[in-house]
């Protein structure tokens, strides 16, 4: 049996106004062979949460410019445990301070992206790293 197509769910937590770079993302999933779901912007985490569960999604990319990501990151991965959904990888993008990050992986983000990170590293991360929900 052929193993399932990833799906990831690509957000825009938040109140930013700019998603030039979540569309080139999704739009290299998609070049990868990914299944993408793009939730659009102002998402709050409970939108991305309730859309990453009902499209059964294997991951959640994150992009963020508001510098709210210390509160919205999180935020996404405690509904996700809430919901006994913990088993979605949940990985963040955008302009993130490298000091916020030890944070961000601590309260269950996966992977943090930052500004210059080539869409070619990105994809070949989500392959060594996630793998389809059962």
């Amino acid at each position: 049996m052929a193993e399932r197509t990833l799906r990831v769910l690509v957000g825009k937590p938040g109140l930013d106004g700019h998603d030039r770079g979540a569309k080139i993302i999704a739009r290299a999933f998609r070049d990868a062979g990914f299944e993408v779901i793009y939730t659009g912007l102002h998402q709050t985490p409970e939108q991305i949460v309730s859309a990453a569960i009902q499209e059964d999604v294997d991951c959640v990319g994150l992009s963020i410019l508001s510098g709210a990501h210390n509160t919205l990151l999180p935020r996404v991965c405690q509904l996700l445990r809430e919901k006994g959904a913990d088993d979605i990888k949940v990985f963040g993008g955008g302009v993130i301070p490298e000091d916020d990050i030890p944070g961000l992986k601590d309260a269950g983000i996966c992977e943090v992206f930052t500004p210059g990170t080539s869409t070619e590293d990105i994809v070949r991360w989500i392959k060594e790293n996630v793998k389809p929900r059962a």
